[in-house]
C-alpha cells in the first residue's frame, strides 16, 4: 500500500509518529496544490491518503477522479471538506481521529489559547509595538485595557466557554449568542445571553466560536458588522466564510473597527496576492489555532492507528454520511 501524508507544511509530521510500523510506503507532502489537475496527478498514484484538517478538500469531482483510493485518514471527527456521501458510493473508507484538544493532557483547548493571544496582539498593538523598537523607534500609539469592556462570544459551545471563562478572569463583562444558547447555559460558562444584534453592539470585542454550515456561513455580514462600534474589535479563529471577508476589509480600511485578529480565511493557503495581506488594522496568523505540538501528537498518532486499523482488516473511527 502507499500511503500519502498531505499538507505537512511544517515538515514535521514524520517526528510525530512512527510512520515505520505501517507495512507500507508512505511519502510527505509539504504545499498545498492550488490546480485541481496538479492534485489529482499528485493523488493518484495512492492507495491510502492522510489528510490533516480541511486543509485539502475532497469534493466527489476528486474522489471519484482517485480509483485507486480505498482509505480516506482525516485528523479530527468531522471535516467539512469531505464528501462522505460520495466516498460511501466509491467505496473509499473514511477515518477520523480524536480532536486533538480532547487528549488528557489538552484539555485546554488550544484554539482558545490563541484566540487570547489575537485579542491581546490587537487591543495593546503588539506587532506594531514590536516592528518599531526592531526598526529604531519607541513607543508607538496608545493600546486599549480588557478590564471593564465587554466581550461578545459568538458561539458559546466548548471552545466559546473557555475564552468566555478567562474574559471573565480579566474582568470583562461576557455577554454571548448563537442560534440555540439558553439562558442557563450562558450562566453555566459565565456569560450573559442577549439577542444576536444587541451581541454586536455591546461588544468591545467580538470573538467567534461556532461551527461552520449553511446556517452560519455569511453570519457576520455588512449589517451586523455596522452594529460594532469604531472602537471594537473581531478576532476569528472558527472558519473564515462565516465572516462576510469583503465586508471586514472594508470596515477596517474605513476605520468602522479599531482591528481585527484572524487565523481563518475563505482561501487557504492564502495566495500571495490575496487582500488580507495589505489590509490596516490587522493581526493575521496563518490557521493555527490548533496547531500545537500536543495536537500534533494526538492527530498524527491516531491517524497512524487508523492506518494500521485498516491493514489489519479492522477500520476504527469510520465516519460516515
Amino acid at each position: 500500500m502507499r500511503i500519502a501524508v498531505l499538507d505537512d507544511y511544517q515538515g514535521v509530521a514524520r517526528d510525530y509518529a512512527d510512520w515505520d510500523s505501517l507495512a507500507a510506503e508512505v511519502e510527505f507532502f509539504h504545499d498545498t496544490p492550488v490546480d485541481r489537475e496538479a492534485l489529482l496527478r499528485r493523488l493518484e498514484p495512492f492507495d491510502a491518503i492522510a489528510a490533516m484538517r480541511e486543509r485539502t478538500a475532497f469534493p466527489r469531482e476528486v474522489l471519484a477522479a482517485l480509483p485507486r483510493l480505498k482509505l480516506l485518514v482525516t485528523t479530527g471527527m468531522r471535516n467539512a471538506a469531505i464528501d462522505l456521501d460520495a466516498a460511501a458510493e466509491l467505496g473509499i473508507t473514511v477515518c477520523g481521529t480524536g480532536s486533538g484538544s480532547t487528549a488528557p493532557h489538552l484539555a485546554w483547548g488550544p484554539t482558545a489559547e490563541l484566540t487570547w493571544g489575537l485579542i491581546l496582539a490587537v487591543a495593546r498593538r503588539i506587532p506594531e509595538q514590536d516592528r518599531s523598537v526592531r526598526e529604531g523607534g519607541w513607543q508607538l500609539g496608545v493600546g486599549v485595557e480588557l478590564a471593564g469592556r465587554t466581550l461578545g462570544v459568538l458561539g458559546l459551545g466548548r471552545l466559546g466557554s473557555q475564552v468566555a471563562k478567562v474574559g471573565a478572569a480579566f474582568g470583562m463583562d461576557v455577554i454571548a449568542w448563537s442560534h440555540n444558547l439558553t439562558e442557563e447555559a450562558a450562566a453555566a460558562a459565565g456569560a450573559r445571553r442577549v439577542a444576536k444584534d444587541d451581541l454586536f453592539r455591546e461588544a468591545d470585542v467580538l470573538t467567534i466560536h461556532t461551527v461552520l454550515s449553511e446556517r452560519t456561513r455569511g453570519l457576520v455580514g455588512a449589517p451586523e458588522l455596522a452594529l460594532l462600534r469604531p472602537t471594537s474589535y473581531l478576532v476569528n479563529t472558527s472558519r473564515g466564510p462565516i465572516v462576510d471577508e469583503a465586508a471586514l476589509r472594508e470596515a477596517l480600511r474605513a476605520g468602522r473597527l479599531a482591528g481585527a485578529g484572524i487565523d481563518v480565511y475563505s482561501r487557504e493557503p492564502l495566495p500571495a496576492d490575496d487582500p488580507w495581506r495589505g489590509t490596516p488594522r490587522t493581526v493575521l496568523t496563518p490557521h493555527v489555532g490548533y496547531v500545537t505540538r500536543g495536537t500534533y501528537e494526538a492527530f498524527y498518532a491516531e491517524t497512524v492507528e487508523d492506518l494500521r486499523a485498516y491493514l489489519d482488516g479492522n477500520p476504527v473511527r469510520v465516519l460516515t454520511p
